[in-house]
This record gives structure tokens, C-alpha cells and sequence, in this order.
């Protein structure tokens, strides 16, 4: 989408570099609603939790949010109680600059964990900020969250509630240390739609489960992972109907759906997006687990570099996996090509077939436990030389 259409109702933003990055690129965003919106947010799962997450997590419980500031450069987390006073000075920095209350802004960070924030960088960035605010700056908003991402994430939806067009727009970043169990890395949902807070908080946990608990890049869980969505109603909608809070749930689903797959396709030194498909399993923890655990499996994302269809790695991590299977009711595929039928391979003529698909850019890994109805998907990225690389001097 073009970046001038990147925009929605009542929604400013803007960004700049504060030089929190080493680069000097775009490392500092500010997103404002011109009305007081209604926010719902979801962190990380991690017990290690950055400042920036345990303050967004008391600014968001009772709903009401105008403000959003991110920055990238530094993930302001294993600070102590200084990080979580540079976190709160960063909100209160921002309320003064626009006339609101420090509760109503979220604060989110992401970079390198364990160094302190430069709050002198901060505190003479905020006005520049605020005085740089425009409908079209969502875009660069976008491009300031980037750490090691290759591009910016961004998708939109556009629906209809009330005999009112409304739109739900959404940027993310994150490349690795992705297997949220939340959300992802940093995630900003906007929207003009009218809804109250409750089904808000129900929708986006809901879209979350379905889209972004449902990736792995390589298995890692963030200090500082945060999903917000802001909800300022100015699209003017009366109360949602069951089916119009059905749309907005599938639109919201949509975009983090849209992300998530980005997020897998730029996953640090990433060449394929893996599809872990498991069909077949006792129960849905079962489909999940199974799933999950092929997807991280480090043995099967290198065999998926590499084209080599080892369905032995696969076998091998299924029945690590503690879900209940028999090795002889096991099928596996690579999209439509049946690899493994009972347990046993299908010979070389499959498994050359199969290598041909994995040479595409996207692919299904799928499997049959053949032990009841139950299914479920995780997608992925393949492990590449170039990922050691980028995390080997992340720092220096």
C-alpha cells in the first residue's frame, strides 16, 4: 500500500533520530490520538519484563489512552529501578508536551537489553515530536521501531459499522527473538471504529491467539514484547451488532494475521516461510504442541535451507514432543508431495519432488498423526549461516 494512504482518522504521528541507534537512523516514534481512545494491550509472557512493559501494563488497565512513544536503540529492560524511572519520566515528558495525564500514554522500547536509556536524548527529542506530529508520519513511525528488521510492517483493513466506513491500520516490528506467546515484538493497532473496552480486549485477545502466538523465528521470547490497539471512534458508528463486532474481529485478525506472516518472512537471515501444519492430534494441545516443536526444531529449519526433505528430523521432533503418537500412523507431506506414508519413506522419486518444492520461498510442512480430529499450524522461517552472523555481533 501506497504510504500516503497510511493513515486513519484522528491518528498523528511522527519520528525522528534521537541518536539511540548506532546508525543515527529513525530510532524514536510518537503516535497521538486527537480524541482520548480506547486502548487495549497484551505483553510478554517472558518473567525477565523491560520498564517500558511494566508500565504500559499500568497506564492500559483502565482503558483510555491518547499516546503512544516508541523507541528502538535500546530495549530499557534488566535496568532496574532507574529504567522503570527513565520509563516513567519518557511518558511524563510526552503528557506535558500535549496537555494530557502520564497515564494516558504507552511507552514501548526495544534494542539492546541491559544498557541504560539516554534520557538527555530523549527528553530533547520529545518536543520535536510533538511539534512534528501529522496525519501522514505514521509511515516513519513505522521505520523507527525497526531494530534488525530488513523492512517496515505494515497492513491495513477497512470496514463498515452503522453506515460508517472506519479503517484498521497496523505496523510491527521484530526479526528475531520471536516466539511471543502474546503477541510479538512491538505491535500498534489504530483504528476510528466506535467500541467500548470490553470487547475490544476480548477481540484483540482472540486475533492475538490466531495470528502472532502462532509464529516462531527462533523460539525466543522478548523482554519486552507489547501488542496495543487504540480505538478513538471518530468513525462516528453507533453500538456494534454481533455481526459488525464479527467483521471488526475478522479485519483485526487480518492485519496482525498480515504481520505476523511478515514478521516469519523477515525473520533474521531468514530465505523461506514454513507453514508446520499438524492435522490428526489427540487434542488441540496436542496440534499446538506438535507444531511448535517442529517449527523450532533447529535440525528441521536447516534441512528447510537447504532443501533436503529429512523427514527423519521431523519424525525425531515429533516424538520428543510429548504428544501422544505412533510412529506408524505418521504421514508427512511438503505441500502435496507425501513423503512419509505409516511411518516409512516414499523412496528418492518423493523426496526429489519434495526438494523441489522446498525450493520455493514459501512452503507447508504437513503432518498426519493420524490419532484423532484435532489441528492446528505454527509457521516459521528456515535457519540460515546469515543468522548467526547478525546475532553473533548484534552489540558491536
Amino acid at each position: 500500500m501506497e504510504e500516503k494512504k497510511f493513515t486513519v482518522r484522528g491518528f498523528k504521528a511522527s519520528a525522528l533520530a534521537a541518536g539511540l541507534k548506532k546508525d543515527q537512523s529513525l530510532d524514536l516514534g510518537l503516535i497521538v490520538s486527537d480524541v482520548e481512545a480506547v486502548g487495549a494491550a497484551v505483553f510478554t509472557t517472558n518473567r525477565v519484563q523491560a520498564a517500558p512493559v511494566l508500565l504500559s501494563r499500568e497506564h492500559v488497565r483502565d482503558g483510555r489512552i491518547r499516546a503512544i512513544i516508541a523507541n528502538a536503540g535500546n530495549a530499557n529492560a534488566c535496568t532496574g529501578p532507574k529504567g522503570l524511572e527513565n520509563a516513567r519520566r519518557t511518558a511524563e515528558l510526552v503528557a506535558g508536551e500535549l496537555g494530557v495525564r502520564a497515564e494516558e500514554v504507552l511507552v514501548a522500547s526495544t534494542g539492546v537489553i541491559g544498557a541504560p536509556l539516554n534520557m538527555d536524548k530523549v527528553a530533547a527529542a520529545v518536543p520535536d515530536l510533538v511539534q512534528s506530529l501529522s496525519p501522514d508520519g505514521l509511515p516513519k513511525v513505522a521505520e523507527a521501531i525497526m531494530t534488525t528488521d530488513s523492512f517496515p510492517k505494515k497492513a491495513v483493513f477497512e470496514g463498515r459499522a452503522g453506515g460508517r466506513d472506519y479503517r484498521v491500520l497496523g505496523m510491527a516490528k521484530g526479526a528475531g527473538m520471536i516466539m511471543p506467546d502474546m503477541a510479538t515484538m512491538l505491535c500498534f493497532v489504530l483504528t476510528d471504529l466506535c467500541i467500548e473496552a470490553e470487547p475490544l480486549k476480548a477481540v484483540l485477545s482472540r486475533a492475538v491467539e490466531s495470528t502472532f502466538n502462532r509464529i516462531t523465528v527462533d523460539g525466543d521470547t522478548s523482554t519486552n514484547d507489547m501488542a496495543a490497539v487504540l480505538a478513538n471512534g471518530l468513525a462516528g458508528n453507533p453500538s456494534l451488532s454481533s455481526e459488525e463486532l464479527a467483521v471488526f474481529r475478522e479485519g483485526l485478525t487480518r492485519v496482525m494475521g498480515d504481520l505476523a506472516i511478515m514478521i516469519v518472512r523477515d525473520g533474521e537471515g531468514a530465505s523461506k516461510v514454513i507453514h508446520v501444519i499438524i492435522k490428526g492430534a489427540e487434542s488441540a494441545g496436542d496440534a499446538e504442541k506438535a507444531a511448535r516443536t517442529v517449527a523450532n526444531s533447529l535440525l528441521v529449519k536447516t534441512a528447510c535451507y537447504g532443501q533436503d526433505p529429512n523427514w527423519g528430523r521431523i519424525m525425531a521432533a515429533l516424538g520428543r514432543s510429548g504428544v501422544a503418537m505412533e510412529e506408524e500412523t505418521v504421514e508427512i507431506w511438503i505441500d502435496d508431495v507425501k513423503i512419509v506414508e505409516g511411518g516409512l519413506g516414499l523412496g528418492e522419486e518423493a523426496e526429489k519432488r519434495a526438494a523441489g518444492r522446498m525450493q520455493e520461498a514459501e512452503f507447508s510442512l504437513v503432518v498426519d498423526l493420524g490419532r484423532g480430529g484435532f489441528e492446528d499450524r505454527v509457521s516459521t522461517c528456515d535457519l540460515t549461516h546469515e543468522y548467526v552472523s547478525i546475532n553473533a555481533d548484534y552489540r558491536t
